[in-house]
């Protein structure tokens, strides 16, 4: 993290082979037990190929990102959007990108576009956050 930041600045953080495991291990640690997540064969019953990430998982995934680059004691605002599932085997690069920096009272605002695309280039989630340094 750095306290100076420039329109235009990018931050990359890439995550490979996302795995069931991943799912599992986010799983247990939201509550979401959803077996479409974890159960191949539920999966398949409910009409998918196979398994997927929880949208959630996918946006912790970014938020990485988004902590390693803005700060997580200076976020102020994170939000995200679902274009797009994560299956096993996939390839997760977030780009945090800084769009505008501006003095206010409470201090620096900085505001950057996140977006995780998978290894075809596929948006999977697209969002923006807010950090006040």
């Amino acid at each position: 993290m750095t306290d100076e930041f420039t329109v235009g600045d990018s931050f990359e953080h890439t995550v490979e082979d996302v795995g069931r495991v991943d799912f599992v291990k986010y799983a247990g640690a939201s509550g979401d037990f959803n077996p479409i997540h974890y159960n191949e064969p539920h999966a398949k019953q409910a009409g998918y190929d196979s398994v997927f990430g929880q949208g959630m998982f996918t946006a912790g995934v970014a938020s990485r990102s988004v902590r390693e680059a803005l700060g997580l004691q200076y976020l102020d605002e994170y939000q995200t959007r679902f274009n797009a599932q994560v299956w096993p085997g996939d390839t997760l690069s977030t780009t945090v990108e800084i769009t505008a920096v501006s003095e206010t009272d409470e201090g620096t605002r900085v505001e950057a576009d996140v977006t995780v695309i998978n290894q075809d280039g596929e948006k999977v989630v697209t969002g923006s956050a807010v950090a006040i340094l």
